[in-house]
């Protein structure tokens, strides 16, 4: 297995490192999958309460130099996993940086070495080396860490501004752990939170609906009629903690009381994330 890249474009470097951040608060660990058209963060972890991602980078849009060879010619991979904060924290010395130089390395055990070649005043360059600890996933485990299936929705909808949702969700958690995310058809979108002595309710109105989905879930729906899904409030929020920059897209998709898939668009990101309906 062999695999190095290089990141010479200064904006392609801090939309890297912007990702790299979003993940790393999304998951504590995660899987590293490279392949030779793209680069995926994966979160498959049953033990995280069945909280799943996604996020996929195409490589030609980053890398200005990438070369990778796999298990083998059949199965052209790698997997590894890593801690998704030691990354994240190596990437931030990346600020103002020349370049970047990121491969798979073994000294003593596994590593993914990141180098960074940073601008002093006097326009020498001095480089600066960062050896991640990885774990390699062998081949029998690949199965696990494919891309989630997306169920099909009884509602889809446009999201509204993510940093106006969190806001209103930080405030709710402190009075439920649990809330209920219902839409429907007509672009309606809801947060609520029930309790003893309250019920809160916020209304976003207007959103909108993708059309493929609007036709598809219209045959047998009336357009006010809601789907919800229960879910806990703190993964929500550690969701919308996650999105630094609001998306190019959102859509959120409601399996009634099954599950809620977020799919955004960063420019040319795509980040899957997929929370389950408390029992």
């Amino acid at each position: 297995m062999k695999f190095r890249a290089k990141i010479a474009d200064a904006a392609c470097l801090n939309h890297f490192t912007r990702v790299s951040c979003m993940v790393a608060k999304l998951a504590r660990t995660c899987t590293l999958r490279i392949r030779p058209h793209a680069l995926n963060f994966i979160l498959a972890d049953p033990a995280g309460g069945g909280v799943s991602m996604w996020c996929e980078l195409p490589q030609e849009n980053f890398f200005s130099e990438f070369q990778m060879e796999g298990v083998s010619e059949d199965n052209n991979a790698i997997y590894v996993e890593l801690a998704a904060e030691n990354l994240s924290r190596a990437l931030k010395t990346a600020q103002n940086a020349r370049a970047l130089k990121v491969k798979l390395t073994n000294k003593h055990f596994p590593c993914l070495t990141v180098s960074i070649e940073l601008v002093s005043v006097s326009s020498s360059s001095r480089m600066v080396t960062h050896d991640i600890p990885v774990k390699v996933i062998p081949r029998k485990l690949w199965r696990n860490l494919q891309e989630p299936t997306v169920p099909d929705a009884d509602v889809s909808i446009y999201l509204p501004v993510l940093k106006t949702m969190k806001s209103v969700v930080e405030k709710m958690k402190n009075i439920s752990n649990q809330l209920i995310i219902e839409a429907n058809l007509n672009g309606d979108l809801n947060l609520k939170i029930e309790s003893e002595l309250v019920c809160v309710t916020t209304h976003f109105k207007d959103l909108g609906n993708p059309p493929s989905a609007s036709e598809n879930e219209s045959e047998d729906r009336s357009p006010e009629q809601m789907a919800e899904v229960q879910v806990d409030i703190r993964k929500f929020l550690q969701f919308l903690a996650g999105q630094q920059v609001n998306p190019t897209r959102g859509v959120c998709n409601i399996v009634s009381h099954k599950m809620v898939h977020f799919d955004l668009l960063h420019e040319d990101v795509s980040l899957q994330y997929f929370i389950p309906a408390l029992s």
